[in-house]
């Protein structure tokens, strides 16, 4: 009994006698990996979007640790976020990573004679960027 050579290779030969991939095997592997994307893109811009809060988050906090130091040495409060950078409590004024400009709320203390920087607050989002001043609240 003899048996013919079997051959079951999947692959086609192409006229140079090289295996190659055909088209719906492309197709399939390219949908795959967009379909993977789709899941994997929202979830990375998501973080990139939380980091950039907490980053914020850590930036009004220097801001406000700079004015209470000033504060405490100065017995007043500053006139500008720049006399922080001028005397020294911030080496640079921290730029706002959600709206990537140094265009903080300024809040005055109730008592004008005590300076103008009370507090800051990051700008809403849809502020242009400049500085903003806020009276008490």
């Amino acid at each position: 009994m003899r048996f013919a050579p079997c051959h079951h290779d999947d692959r086609r030969l192409d006229a140079r006698g090289a295996a190659g991939f055909t088209l719906i095997e492309l197709m399939v592997v390219l949908s795959l990996i967009a379909l993977l994307l789709t899941l994997a893109i929202p979830r990375y811009f998501t973080a990139v979007d939380n980091g950039r809060i907490s980053v914020q988050r850590q930036n009004v906090a220097t801001i406000r640790d700079a004015i209470d130091k000033f504060y405490g040495d100065q017995g007043k409060y500053p006139e500008s976020l720049e006399e922080l950078v001028v005397k020294r409590y911030l080496r640079q004024l921290p730029l706002d990573p959600v709206s990537e400009a140094a265009n903080w709320v300024v809040v005055a203390p109730q008592d004008p004679t005590q300076g103008a920087v009370y507090d800051v607050q990051p700008a809403p989002r849809s502020a242009q960027p400049s500085v903003v001043v806020k009276g008490p609240e």
